[in-house]
């Protein structure tokens, strides 16, 4: 499912307008983004699931084309845990 295909379901089921329904969406990424980059960043959202931001570890890898060895660097990364109700709706 597409971004704007999500807009029209949610403006279908909500009663309202795309451009409300676009205007919502693109409030709860702001904000998930903004709640993510705190120190703890986490949100939890019940029965659908939890974003979570997680410290990756720097690690070696390999160039897959030359087989040479690489550092990656250590970085943050965004985990998500689904809630009791999403997993079994799916």
């Amino acid at each position: 499912m597409t971004k704007a295909e999500l807009v029209e379901k949610m403006a279908d089921e909500a009663g309202i307008t795309k451009v409300a329904a676009a205007a919502a969406l693109d409030s709860f990424t702001a904000n998930v983004g903004k709640a993510l980059k705190k120190k703890d960043g986490k949100v939890t959202l019940v029965g659908f699931g939890t974003f979570m931001k997680v410290r990756r570890k720097a690690r070696k890898g390999r160039n897959p084309q030359t087989g040479e060895v690489i550092k990656i660097k250590a970085a943050n990364v965004v985990k998500f845990k689904p809630g009791k109700k999403l997993r079994d709706a799916v």
